[in-house]
């Protein structure tokens, strides 16, 4: 899970730096280095046909970017738009895309050891997008593979030919 990192003869894994964010009553945790930025929500340009967690685009800084819900494509109980309703701008192989978040939380080192495997249980969430569930000072993070999640075909954001 973690970064391998040479030490003389002894390749050592080191804890990785995860951007952590609420959605309902779930906190989550995704690759710090796949974070372009973080933005206050502001309605984006709605798409037709779009699907419903597709809340439109935006032009950032002359770049379109789509803007995923993720509280629509979690199927939380609830998707309010507040003060601290977050845009985050994510910057994934050669596509940038933003996802609707309740809030961010912070950024967390979390070691290898403090990662557990994902449990094997049916879930909104295609397993294959969880890395695992990484536990710190109590609190428990899924940790996300936000590239993966966001290229699943069922996105609707990468083309086959990407």
């Amino acid at each position: 899970m973690g970064v391998m990192e040479q030490v003389g003869d002894m390749a050592i894994a080191t804890a990785r730096e995860y951007l952590t964010f609420r959605l309902d009553h779930e906190e989550f945790g995704i690759d710090i280095l796949k974070v372009q930025e973080i933005r206050g929500y502001e309605p984006p340009t709605r798409i037709a046909n779009a699907p419903n967690f597709i809340k439109g685009v935006v032009n950032l800084r002359g770049t379109i970017v789509p803007i995923v819900d993720m509280r629509l494509k979690f199927q939380c109980s609830k998707a309010e738009y507040n003060s601290f309703t977050v845009v985050i701008i994510l910057n994934l192989k050669n596509r940038v895309v933003g996802i609707v978040v309740d809030s961010v939380s912070d950024v967390m080192e979390i070691p290898p050891d403090s990662v557990k495997p994902r449990p094997d249980m049916d879930s909104i969430i295609d397993s294959s997008c969880i890395t695992g569930l990484g536990s710190v000072g109590g609190r428990m993070l899924i940790l996300l593979d936000i590239e993966t999640l966001m290229s699943s075909p069922d996105m609707g954001l990468v083309s086959a030919g990407e």
